[in-house]
């Protein structure tokens, strides 16, 4: 089967979850036989273009920055790189079967929407998440956010086969028009499936992610604080970069903790696994989350997690109270320091119930489960 994967960003150029996911797709579907193209934007250098196993990677839109100082997404690079995604496939629509898309950032699902009365081929569309009308507010203002909102329930509307990583966001595009009903994949860990055998804790609090707004981890400055007064040792590392990095430093510096928490941006990968497999916790104050990766690789490590209750957050779905960590009612330092020192309460019998957690599930949160779920779709012309 001859097919085209769609989005602006290909990992390890861009990290995160729906990158990781895209590429692994990339790849498994290159080894399974199919022919795959991946659409992107420029990320390289021009002298070191990209190498996908038995992938061909086309650039349909220039190198520019995703975000801008306020760490929200700009609007030029989705516009020209959806700009490049309708040219490319009016010109080579009839080379392919299926062109699998991310939803996000929209102007390339409604290129595709556009070019399929030419190419004539499938839309199977991946939407990691699906704003509320108060986050898109929130997020860029009244009116701005209104006309976001509007193109997003555009793309619902386009004709496709529809993946969601969560039942909240599954709900949420059908209630914003999808023709149809999405289907919801639940892996997308591409380790080991075996049961863990949870390392002991080393009294270290983790966080791991990208410091925007929504992630909130200067929140998870004051809350080790709070903790630390009842946990003797307890501290805590916030792993990453991005635009709320002065507001790390700053909430350190504040506290007077640069003895009990430390902020030391991207480090190699082994780093932040090493510390995740010895955490007390891990802490995830986000209040959204369109899957929650660090849940599963946390619990794949037998290490218990801490999330917050939030409307715009799935992450939750991956957090069973008491048995692989807790859902704190708000990212307020009190409630997420008695979530931290429950997790520090529950001991080994906390890490050895969060190992059978990831044991029970394992297999509906690998990759491989997710892969074969959209290949069947493939082939059943879903």
């Amino acid at each position: 089967m001859r097919i085209c994967l769609v989005y602006d960003c290909l990992f390890p150029w861009t990290v995160g979850g729906l990158e990781r996911w895209m590429r692994n797709l990339g790849e498994a579907l290159a080894a399974d036989g199919h022919d795959v193209t991946y659409l992107t934007r420029v990320q390289w250098a021009q002298d070191e273009p990209p190498e996908v196993p038995g992938v061909r990677v086309v650039a349909v839109s220039k190198d520019e920055p995703l975000y801008g100082p306020d760490g929200s997404r700009t609007i030029g690079e989705p516009l020209r790189f959806g700009w490049g995604v309708l040219k490319h496939l009016w010109r080579h629509g009839r080379d392919y079967d299926v062109v699998h898309t991310a939803s996000f950032p929209y102007f390339s699902l409604l290129a595709a929407g556009v070019a399929r009365r030419r190419g004539r081929y499938r839309i199977v569309a991946e939407w990691h998440e699906v704003w509320s009308p108060s986050y898109w507010a929130e997020y860029l203002g009244g009116v701005k956010g209104r006309v976001a909102r509007a193109i997003q329930a555009a793309c619902a509307r386009v004709p496709q086969q529809a993946y969601c990583f969560s039942a909240l966001h599954a709900r949420r595009l059908r209630e914003e028009g999808l023709r149809g009903t999405p289907t919801v994949l639940r892996g997308e860990w591409a380790g080991l499936l075996e049961r863990p055998s949870p390392a002991p804790a080393s009294g270290e609090v983790v966080f791991a992610g990208r410091l925007i707004p929504e992630k909130q981890a200067p929140a998870v400055v004051p809350a080790v604080v709070e903790a630390a007064r009842r946990v003797a040792g307890l501290r805590g590392v916030i792993f990453g970069d991005g635009p709320q990095r002065a507001e790390v430093d700053a909430a350190i510096a504040r506290a007077g903790a640069t003895e009990l928490v430390r902020a030391p941006g991207f480090v190699d990968g082994s780093e932040v696994e090493h510390a995740l497999r010895h955490a007390t916790c891990m802490l995830l104050p986000s209040t959204r989350e369109g899957y929650g990766m660090v849940v599963v690789e946390a619990a794949a490590a037998g290490v218990p997690s801490v999330v917050v209750a939030a409307p715009d957050n799935a992450a939750v779905e991956h957090v069973e109270d008491g048995v692989n960590g807790f859902v704190a009612p708000s990212a307020s330092p009190s409630d997420l320091a008695d979530a931290i020192v429950r997790c520090h309460e529950g001991g080994e019998a906390l890490r050895e119930s969060t190992a059978d957690w990831f044991a029970a599930h394992a297999e509906e949160l690998s990759l491989q489960t997710s892969l074969r779920t959209v290949l069947a779709g493939y082939a059943a012309g879903a």
